[in-house]
């Protein structure tokens, strides 16, 4: 019986093995079979996780009008990891994900100073982890697939769940992930010139952010009723052909 997180990292396309180092009988490697849709908005394929992370980043767009969906937030503030780990994945557990155009912007409640320095809420930590996951944004342009950015995201968000955040650098590991890229990024001051873009669109939202997770669906931001974004997602689809999670969905107090 598997725990939630091992299903969640299980519809990301990993096996059991591949994310604790732990395998099946007789050290055997486990795969569990869980369906995944690719990123394509007509008559969307199901996929199965070794499928998804050897997918091509180039899966057809069909011309669909994706909702957007933008996720402000901080790599060690308790209220936005759990809203990626434990919320943010209904996105993928079904066929919702070939409809939403998913973006991350991780710098949340920091200060910049009139030096260009960034002040983090939850210190130099949070600071570091935030200008990784920018790098890893940046690296990694795709969502999902082989080289995704959001499964080396919810790894990350899984060890701050766990207090464990000083063991980040294992995702890579975990993850099949190349380091090397993500450690230029940072060390050549890349990852610092993206977090002080990520700093100015923040710091410009209209209405201003006033907490993080801070979470617009098509230029509105949801307010504290962030964890119900699949039914602010289906209210705001113009597509013809509707998804199954919008169908059980109701929108009469939206």
């Amino acid at each position: 019986m598997h725990n939630e997180k091992e299903s969640s990292y299980a519809m990301l396309g990993f096996s059991k093995s591949e994310l604790l180092r732990e395998g099946g009988a007789n050290g055997a490697k486990e795969r569990v079979e869980v369906g995944f849709w690719v990123k394509q908005c007509a008559q969307p394929q199901p996929m199965y996780p070794n499928q998804l992370r050897e997918s091509s980043p180039s899966s057809p767009n069909y011309g669909c009008e994706k909702v957007s969906l933008d996720v402000y937030y901080e790599s060690l503030c308790p209220d936005s990891v759990k809203f990626i780990v434990d919320n943010l994945i209904e996105l993928f557990e079904g066929d919702l994900l070939p409809i939403v155009d998913l973006r991350f912007v991780p710098y949340g409640n920091a200060r910049l100073d009139r030096n260009s320095s960034i002040t983090c809420q939850h210190g130099p930590n949070e600071c570091l982890l935030n200008t990784v996951e920018a790098c890893a944004i940046h690296v990694w342009p795709d969502l999902t697939g082989a080289t995704g950015h959001f499964p080396f995201i919810y790894c990350v968000g899984t060890l701050v769940y766990e207090r464990k955040y000083t063991q980040w650098k294992t995702c890579f590991e975990k993850l099949g992930l190349n380091s090397k890229p993500i450690s230029d990024c940072y060390s050549s001051g890349l990852g610092k010139e993206l977090e002080l873009q990520y700093a100015a669109e923040t710091n410009n939202l209209q209405p201003p952010h006033k907490y993080v997770p801070w979470v617009v669906v098509d230029g509105q931001p949801l307010y504290e009723d962030y964890e119900n974004f699949v039914s602010y997602i289906c209210a705001a689809y113009k597509g013809s052909a509707v998804p199954t999670a919008c169908r059980a969905k109701s929108f009469s107090g939206i």
